[in-house]
């Protein structure tokens, strides 16, 4: 009825329950095989950008249903004009996913080894453990020393047998960490950015930063339970901190004079008020 031809090697097994949604999936995934450039492939940033905006517009012709002969033209005419170019793409994309796949089974490799190795850390522990209890019993029944030398001995002799077998600062030797300190040397170094080189101060030595006060702009803050209202790491001590600063900077600062410094302000007549006592 529909002149369309349908082979068994086009269907697959459906994995969302909208039909859009699965749709969207497949035209994506296939057009990811053939317009995988990257960055590095263009000029400047405009270029790349300008890219994906048209690969992001075959999808949604693709998804609508908007154009399709004219664009599936269009990803056949880029199939033949970049077919070297994906080509390599794909090779180091599936480079990359297999260093990515070695990289995962050598932390899972290096995380049972790990765990292995705390087991029979704990076992060993607990048989060491139990060994001390029955020395200290046959110590106690056998020696004529009071209770308290003789267990303070069996304390001392503990301590010194888990120092023995926990040195504290061994230095992990696994392959995997000698992986990632390796590519942390090869990284170039990112000089960190310091805001503020310069002799600035906040003058906190000239405020002393009380434990609350009658400030109505965080009294929502302040009277939240939860702390809803301070997501995002606020605190309001910080706040308070900052407006005291900023309020004795300018104490030492004489103020401005000069005929173009002068700020003319005219204040309303209050002569017939009533002073206040």
């Amino acid at each position: 009825m529909c002149k369309t031809v349908i082979r068994k090697m086009g269907f697959m097994a459906q994995t969302f329950e909208d039909l859009g949604v699965e749709k969207e999936v497949a035209i994506r995934r296939r057009i990811a095989k053939h317009f995988n450039k990257r960055p590095e492939d263009f000029d400047d940033l405009r270029a790349y950008n300008d890219y994906l905006e048209e690969v992001e517009t075959i999808a949604f012709n693709l998804i609508n249903d908007i154009d399709v002969a004219a664009t599936e033209a269009k990803i056949a005419e880029h199939r033949a004009a970049n077919a070297a170019l994906i080509e390599v793409n794909e090779q180091r994309e599936a480079r990359e996913a297999a260093n990515l796949r070695d990289i995962e089974e050598r932390e899972r490799l290096d995380r049972q080894q790990r765990a292995e190795d705390a087991r029979r850390t704990e076992e060993e522990a607990e048989r060491e453990r139990e060994r001390s209890r029955l020395e200290l019993i046959n110590q106690l029944e056998s020696s004529n020393a009071p209770a308290e030398r003789v267990l303070a001995k069996a304390k001392a002799q503990q301590r010194h047998r888990e120092a023995l077998r926990n040195p504290g600062s061994a230095v992990p030797s696994s392959a995997l960490l000698r992986a990632k300190a390796a590519a942390r040397a090869e990284a170039a170094v990112d000089v960190p950015h310091v805001p503020i080189t310069d002799t600035w101060s906040a003058d906190t030595d000239r405020f002393t930063l009380r434990d609350s006060y009658d400030d109505a702009l965080s009294a929502g803050v302040r009277a939240d339970p939860r702390g809803v209202m301070r997501a995002g790491g606020y605190i309001i001590e910080q706040a308070w901190s900052s407006a005291l600063s900023c309020g004795v900077m300018g104490l030492d600062i004489p103020p401005l004079r000069g005929e173009k410094s002068k700020i003319h302000i005219t204040l309303p007549d209050h002569s017939d008020a009533v002073p206040s006592p």
